[in-house]
């Protein structure tokens, strides 16, 4: 969806400095230390405006947890949440990642959040899928043993490709559904704002939740 622009949008951005990381792969090996403690750091990568990691943080606050979002003015209205949040245990970063791996050390991550990515529809656009093998082996890389993959998504071929690719390196399946919210899982009771309006309009939302 294409957002609005926003006017001066790089000056309010830095005025939320505080609740953000500049350059993130400068961190790699280093994420403690923004945080001060040794807690379990996760990831939600591509988190839109935030409500998810801010309800994740403020449910956990014995974790650590790095948004991420690459469009600025989207950026900006998680910058907004957070500042109101005040929340000592959430970072967010700006960044299109494309390897994991830059930004996070081996086993530096206990687990990685993929909410409503992008679904790359056309055949030839599959390895920009966040699912897609590539992505999959770099989480493995940087999630330490037994950590998680969890990933929701709207659209239907998305997740079945997803599905094939996970099977298609062996990982463990903990928990699967093509609509959370009609299940039992606990993950459907902290969502996204697009989440919110598909849950409005009774749209199904496919939910895995896998090792690495």
């Amino acid at each position: 969806m294409r957002q609005r622009k926003v006017k001066n949008v790089e000056a309010r951005l830095a005025a939320f400095s505080e609740f953000s990381v500049v350059d993130g792969k400068k961190m790699k090996g280093n994420w403690k230390n923004i945080f001060d403690n040794d807690n379990d750091i996760y990831m939600e990568l591509g988190c839109g405006k935030g409500q998810f990691s801010l309800k994740l943080a403020e449910m956990h606050p014995d974790r650590n947890y790095i948004a991420v979002e690459g469009q600025d003015t989207v950026l900006l209205r998680a910058l907004e949440k957070a500042a109101i949040a005040q929340l000592p245990n959430i970072k967010f970063m700006q960044a299109f990642v494309q390897d994991v791996t830059e930004y996070f050390e081996e086993d530096e991550l206990a687990g990685i959040y993929l909410n409503f990515s992008d679904p790359w529809p056309k055949d030839r656009h599959a390895k920009r899928r966040l699912t897609h093998t590539k992505f999959l082996k770099g989480y493995a890389t940087v999630i330490k043993n037994s950590g998680i993959v969890e990933f929701k998504t709207d659209n239907d071929a998305l997740f079945e490709f997803s599905i094939r690719e996970i099977k298609a390196n062996d990982y463990e399946i903990l928990e699967y559904s093509r609509d959370i919210h009609n299940s039992a899982f606990p993950s459907k009771e902290i969502t996204t704002e697009y989440e919110d309006k598909f849950k409005e309009a009774n749209k199904n939302i496919n939910y895995v939740k896998f090792v690495v």
